[in-house]
């Protein structure tokens, strides 16, 4: 019984990697074709249709890496065992954390999404009129920008509600609402722990406003400095705060284990029942 859990385990963890080792490798080949000088008549359909498996591949990777997570994530609990990992995995694996986690995730996402440009509202604008649009309609533009910016998926959703898919802010936003999910539902249960036994401030802060919002800080760059400095320099902080998020996830990563330190009894065991 404990072979099959470890190898169960271990299978997890394989479906993960290789999620994320193909979406790696979709970039890194994607990126051959944003050369403008390889889109003549003759190579736009076939890149074109390199577009459409583009994003089939990474939804195919997307499941991996969530049927991944959730093997792993089972057998941790099953197992029952002392290491951090494990006390994750039980304190989220809490009805109430469950909760909270698909809470924060699913509402972290829109925030995201309307943060980074992924959901677009432009009342002033009216799709069909300003860029004949049919409603609601949608395309796969295959080129041409820099690696992870292509291909990009428009979607005209109303005539003043869209979709802009950028693959590698997709990415970002599936990974940091996981983790800022994660987080919030850790940091939830240690604040319960912490007002009977005290000893969680000092983790709590840290996990206040950038853990809970690492999208924010380009949010607010592109606020105060795009406004007063033009188009250019607001694309430019697009990208910017791309690069601001994807350096806030290892922040996120490392502070669940710091929390689940102190969800941790004197034993090794978790302080919370899991169920």
């Amino acid at each position: 019984m404990e072979k099959q859990a470890e190898k169960s385990k271990s299978n997890g963890k394989k479906l993960i990697v290789l999620g994320f080792m193909t979406i790696a490798i979709l970039f890194v080949i994607y990126a051959r074709y944003q050369d403008p000088e390889l889109l003549t008549p003759s190579a736009i359909d076939g890149i074109q249709r390199i577009a459409y498996g583009f994003y089939i591949i990474m939804i195919a990777s997307f499941g991996a890496i969530a049927l991944g997570m959730y093997r792993y994530h089972k057998d941790k609990v099953q197992s029952n065992g002392k290491d951090l990992s494990t006390i994750i995995a039980l304190v989220t694996s809490n009805s109430r954390s469950r909760r909270i986690f698909v809470v924060t995730f699913i509402g972290y996402g829109i925030f995201f999404s309307l943060a980074s440009g992924t959901l677009v509202y432009q009342p002033e604008v009216n799709f069909s009129i300003h860029y004949g649009a049919d409603i609601p309609s949608g395309f796969i533009a295959p080129c041409c920008d820099g690696p992870g910016y292509m291909p990009k998926a428009i979607v005209y959703l109303t005539e003043h509600i869209g979709l802009q898919i950028i693959p590698i802010n997709l990415v970002l936003q599936v990974i940091v609402s996981y983790l800022v999910g994660l987080n919030v539902a850790i940091a939830t249960r240690a604040f319960t722990i912490s007002k009977q036994g005290g000893g969680m401030s000092t983790i709590g802060a840290a996990t206040g406003l950038f853990i809970a919002c690492p999208t924010c800080a380009g949010t607010f760059l592109s606020i105060f400095i795009g406004t007063a400095s033009g188009i250019a320099l607001s694309l430019a902080l697009t990208q910017l705060q791309t690069l601001l998020i994807a350096v806030s996830i290892p922040v996120l990563l490392v502070t669940p284990y710091a929390m689940a330190r102190k969800l941790r009894n004197a034993d090794g065991s978790c302080k919370i029942d899991s169920k």
